[in-house]
């Protein structure tokens, strides 16, 4: 059955490995993260997500996600295409999603400053948004 899945969690919580794990294989992965240099890269993502909606396929958005409003743009996706939306949060300890990204190399490592601001910008998940299901990962 079509869906959209939301991944919820803060960089380093293991979304993408989860991902892979998880759906790599029976959902198109749109994140962000593939147009690392582009403009407007949110409307870029309503824009690849209502395609990929529109033409029959599951989508995984592979992202942060952290705040009502950053998940309400694709709830309202999902809702317009008729197709169910649930959310998947990784809620990992603070200091793990730390320790991996300093972990990281390059690019792949988000500065501080932005683990914290979406910390700040951070609230959970629930059914109250529009989706049919939240899955909690610890």
């Amino acid at each position: 059955m079509q869906e959209l899945v939301v991944m919820v969690g803060l960089q380093g919580s293991g979304k993408t490995t989860w991902v892979a794990e998880h759906l790599a294989r029976t959902h198109a992965v749109v994140s962000k993260d593939h147009w690392p240099h582009a403009r407007r890269r949110e409307a870029r993502q309503r824009r690849v997500v209502a395609e990929l909606l529109a033409a029959g396929r599951s989508v995984v958005v592979d992202n942060t996600n952290p705040s009502r409003d950053e998940r309400a743009a694709l709830v309202d996706l999902a809702r317009s295409a008729g197709v169910p939306v649930r959310a998947v949060w990784l809620d990992v300890p603070l200091e793990t999603c730390l320790q991996r990204n300093a972990a990281r190399e390059g690019r792949a490592r988000v500065p501080l400053v932005g683990v914290l601001a979406a910390l700040d910008r951070f609230s959970a998940p629930g059914a109250d948004e529009g989706f049919g299901a939240v899955e909690v990962v610890r």
